[in-house]
């Protein structure tokens, strides 16, 4: 039976990489041409070289620095999230596994937001912070750095209970005679938190870190409608700046394929790099 299995492997293979080839590989390298290319739609374009590039940090000879502005914006934002959500979300799964009373009522409370869209959160968060920021003449766009914490709340409130789940997991997976053992010897709470339990969550730390680290930077329903990049596109995040080059600005189409292709490369190099840090840490250890 196994042997003719591997015979037909590629009745079971072809298919997938059909599916895989026609819906992802074909549009990324398509996407990639077009960011040369001055076009209105995917089938009339015209090829320009570099000019697009050149377009995203130049306009009419002068210095535009709104793509910039989104990059350093969104890494600060994605910066502070991961922190928050993964110092927070780890903390409330270290208090639920303790076997306190109505943990998994607890568990389902933290983990219900997260089963909410983005656009329906955001919107319910818009009116939740304008009311409470009308008692100063302010709403949530009236700077840049309202906007700011205001998404960095909504993320966190929609995405701390399911990393939590994750965490949970994690620590119900650390054998429990370890830390027994651990006491045993002396140790105290701070000793058993740096020496134990964080060494063993080290997978379950990669894979929270990783989660967060992609949604930060990939954040957009958020963004689009909690703030919708004001004040002046002060709290543009990098894909709302990319939708709003593409769809917002009449012929900048291929400026705004530019940007996401310097967009995916950024994100690419993040996840490669904190791969090889990862594996570091594994070897080390």
């Amino acid at each position: 039976m196994e042997k003719s299995i591997r015979k037909y492997w590629p009745v079971f293979v072809l298919p997938t990489m059909a599916a895989f080839t026609i819906g992802f590989i074909v549009p990324f390298v398509y996407g990639i041409f077009l960011s040369f290319c001055k076009f209105t739609t995917v089938v009339d374009w015209k090829w320009i070289g570099l000019k697009n590039y050149t377009r995203i940090f130049f306009v009419n000879g002068k210095l535009d620095t709104t793509f910039l502005h989104s990059l350093w914006y969104t890494v600060l934002f994605t910066i502070v999230t991961v922190v928050l959500i993964n110092v927070v979300s780890f903390a409330i799964a270290m208090a639920l596994t303790r076997g306190i009373r109505g943990t998994n009522m607890f568990r389902t409370a933290f983990f219900l937001p997260n089963l909410i869209g983005g656009i329906v959160l955001s919107y319910i968060w818009l009116m939740i912070f304008n009311s409470m920021l009308d008692k100063y003449s302010m709403t949530i766009v009236s700077t840049q750095w309202t906007a700011f914490w205001g998404l960095v709340a909504v993320v966190c409130w929609q995405q701390i209970g399911y990393m939590m789940i994750i965490y949970v997991a994690g620590i119900q997976n650390i054998p429990g005679d370890m830390i027994e053992a651990a006491k045993i010897d002396g140790a105290n709470a701070w000793q058993l938190l740096t020496n134990v339990i964080l060494p063993m969550l080290r997978p379950t730390i990669t894979i929270c870190t990783f989660l967060t680290l992609t949604n930060g930077f990939k954040l957009f329903d958020q963004n689009l409608a909690l703030t919708g990049g004001k004040p002046g596109k002060l709290s543009q995040l990098l894909a709302l700046n990319i939708y709003d080059t593409m769809y917002g600005t009449t012929g900048w189409q291929g400026v705004g394929q530019a940007k996401a292709v310097i967009f995916f490369i950024l994100v690419a190099l993040i996840s490669v790099a904190q791969n090889k840090l990862t594996r570091r840490g594994e070897v080390e250890n």
